[in-house]
């Protein structure tokens, strides 16, 4: 298997991105990850953030020159092993459809599948929480079946209800917050994504294995 070509950008004078080309898969996010976990032992790197096909360090340039780091990075690369997150098995139910979900029709049309369908299919996946952003709580998952994916709305709502969960190009997410928004909403959960006053305020993390259970089904 050929090594994905890392892609360097200097962020002003404190920061460096390294980035992957596209698609964003499982196997690249987690040699984001497993870079992510050797850089924050680096001297001068002070905080690493993974996000999709992506990981940005920020650093101190008194303690890291920018282009020493990137040699750094370089350097380290191709001997990285690939880093796979402990996560944990989470059960988001989903109540599809309806109210909830106004988007299921758009979205079997788009598909060519009868709404029902996609239901089946998209709650018989298995999805990973690549990375947590845009909004606190807000996971962005890979695993979604190709056949479902559907491009964003022409016009994004202005408030998506809170913990709606739709389907963005070739990815699905649940909104934890009411958010303008422009993903295509096929349900809505019960369950809370985000309380800022909880020990752990994210029921999900970065490696969590997600699957959606039908709780109930209007078409």
């Amino acid at each position: 298997m050929s090594l994905p070509a890392l892609r360097l950008h200097p962020l002003g004078e404190a920061a460096l991105l390294c980035e992957l080309p596209p698609p964003a898969t499982l196997a690249q996010q987690q040699r984001i990850w497993a870079l992510a976990q050797e850089a924050v032992q680096w001297r001068g790197v002070r905080e690493v953030l993974p996000g999709m096909n992506n990981l940005s360090l920020l650093f101190d340039p008194g303690q890291i020159d920018g282009v020493e780091l990137e040699m750094q990075v370089l350097s380290a690369w191709p001997q990285l092993a690939t880093a796979s997150i402990e996560g944990r098995e989470i059960e988001i139910p989903v109540a599809y459809g309806g109210e909830a979900g106004p988007d299921l029709a758009d979205v079997a049309a788009h598909t060519g599948l009868a709404p029902a369908e996609v239901v089946r299919r998209h709650s018989q996946g298995s999805y990973v929480v690549y990375l947590l952003g845009f909004l606190p709580g807000f996971a962005f998952m890979g695993g979604l079946a190709p056949e479902l994916a559907t491009p964003r709305r022409a016009e994004p709502r202005m408030a998506v209800p809170a913990r709606s969960v739709g389907i963005g190009g070739e990815q699905t997410g649940i909104y934890p917050l009411v958010s303008p928004g422009g993903w295509q909403l096929i349900g809505r959960t019960p369950r809370a994504l985000f309380d800022p006053l909880a020990a752990e305020p994210t029921l999900l993390r970065p490696g969590d294995r997600v699957r959606f259970v039908v709780e109930s089904f209007e078409a």
